[in-house]
């Protein structure tokens, strides 16, 4: 088993989070945990080895203080609860008894390599299959990825300076322009098509849908008293220019070529003859100052030229925002240097990466054979993603433990209101939802991640 942790507070002790987390935690004595002989070997960069030597007198203590806590819960024929002779209960009960010896041992080797914060582990598991017996010395080895080391330079150092575009009066009409269209109604027009119409068409292919062909499929193929819009993106591939300039009761006839990746398997890839009949031109009309600010609900076009103006302000804002945190990344990133990543951590990074290429890619039987074809394009794809991913959440990391930064329940929790009413789900719903798939340790890291880059941003500018 390999356990991983991404933590609320970074500079909490990873066992206790990793425990807590999965709802196994032991009240491990000093006693026991102290007990317990420790060797730690670097086998490489970023990868560690503890060997743990539990001694057989301690193994036999806690034997014993486990096989009394099994007793007290247990009830055999015969006997009071908890009353059972001790032997019963230990030739009866033997698989659990040692099942929770050795977990009760392993917990306390955990607890024991997380206490020097010099390990820095990021994930851990059991190597092999260690073998306990009772009353007997029990041996076993921890592998454990570390945190790559590595001088972070000097970071409270980092300035830049990028100055907010400002909004001109030209970009505001633009804007407007852009709104009395999009707000105008259409309207029957005599006269050839002009691009942006919406012509009401019937049209057939000459592509004979397979039997299974859904809905969307039969309908691309083939409709009667649709509409056609000549904007992008296309209804039909090559319509806009086939259909410009084309009149009302006309008959047009085009190819349309579907690009490989179309959304539609059956159609993807394909070259079909349409038969267009344009029924009707309609076309959009913009709207003057009176009709914009009416549908807008303002009182004037002033009024919502001013509103467009501080919202573009604000755009521009969040646009130099972004552009401040990367290039204070940028920065940080410089300054540090290459490092090693964590061997394990690194290709769970890119099986992960692998994964989003291929729900991005893969839509069809065909694509998953051309994605198989390509693996090694993809996995190379992959990795450079992974290792950017890792690069700057080590290094974010590095920082929030040297400037003591830390997440709350609280800021986590206001994020997952937000996403959930964000993804139309029910809060309880989107945080189990993420616990399930992992994707509570995903949003946790994203979290720190932005308050550090935020924190050292804002210093970065003044």
């Amino acid at each position: 088993t390999v356990y991983r942790w991404i933590s609320l507070n970074v500079n909490a002790n990873p066992f206790d989070r990793e425990l807590s987390r999965k709802g196994l935690v032991f009240q491990m004595a000093n006693k026991l945990v102290d007990s317990i002989q420790m060797e730690v070997r670097s086998t490489q960069p970023c990868r560690k080895e503890f060997d743990f030597t539990v001694p057989a007198d301690v193994v036999k203590g806690e034997t014993a203080n486990t096989l009394r806590e099994i007793a007290a819960q247990v009830s055999l024929p015969g006997f009071r609860p908890g009353k059972a002779p001790v032997g019963l209960i230990r030739s009866k009960f033997e698989n659990e008894l040692k099942d929770e010896l050795q977990r009760k041992l392993i917990y306390a080797a955990f607890e024991l390599a997380g206490k020097d914060e010099a390990n820095d582990i990021v994930t851990c598991g059991v190597e092999g299959k260690p073998e306990l017996k009772f009353d007997e010395e029990f041996k076993f080895t921890i592998g454990a990825d570390v945190a790559p080391e590595f001088e972070v330079g000097d970071y409270k150092s980092v300035k830049v300076e990028i100055p907010v575009d400002a909004v001109t009066d030209e970009q505001v009409e633009e804007r407007v322009k852009f709104y009395r269209s999009a707000y105008g109604n259409y309207t029957e027009v005599e006269g050839p098509a002009q691009a942006e119409d919406m012509l009401k068409v019937n049209y057939k292919s000459d592509f004979a849908a397979p039997e299974d062909a859904s809905a969307a499929v039969k309908r691309q193929l083939e409709a009667e008293n649709t509409f056609l819009w000549l904007s992008e993106p296309e209804t039909i591939p090559g319509c806009i220019a086939a259909l410009t300039g084309a009149k009302k009761d006309g008959e047009y006839t085009f190819e349309a070529a579907y690009p490989a990746d179309y959304r539609e398997a059956a159609l993807a890839g394909k070259t079909i003859k349409y038969t267009v009949k344009v029924l009707g031109i309609q076309r959009r009309n913009e709207l003057n100052d009176e009709q914009l600010a009416e549908k807008a609900r303002v009182k004037s076009i002033e009024e919502f030229r001013d509103m467009l103006r501080k919202a573009m302000e604000q755009e521009n804002a969040a646009k130099n925002h972004n552009e401040v945190l990367d290039a204070v990344y940028k920065k940080l990133s410089d300054m540090a240097g290459e490092f090693e990543l964590p061997p394990n951590v690194l290709q769970a990074e890119i099986q992960k990466e692998l994964q989003k290429i291929a729900r991005d890619t893969v839509k069809s039987e065909e694509d998953a054979e051309k994605f198989k074809k390509e693996i090694d394009a993809h996995r190379a794809e992959a990795e450079k993603a992974a290792r950017a991913a890792l690069r700057k959440t080590f290094l974010l990391r590095k920082i929030a433990r040297l400037e003591k930064i830390t997440l709350d329940q609280k800021e986590v929790d206001a994020q997952l209101r937000d996403m959930s009413r964000y993804y139309g789900y029910k809060e309880k719903e989107f945080r189990d939802m993420l616990e399930k798939n992992g994707g509570m340790d995903d949003l946790q890291l994203d979290l720190i991640n932005a308050k550090v880059l935020n924190q050292l941003a804002e210093a970065a500018v003044k």
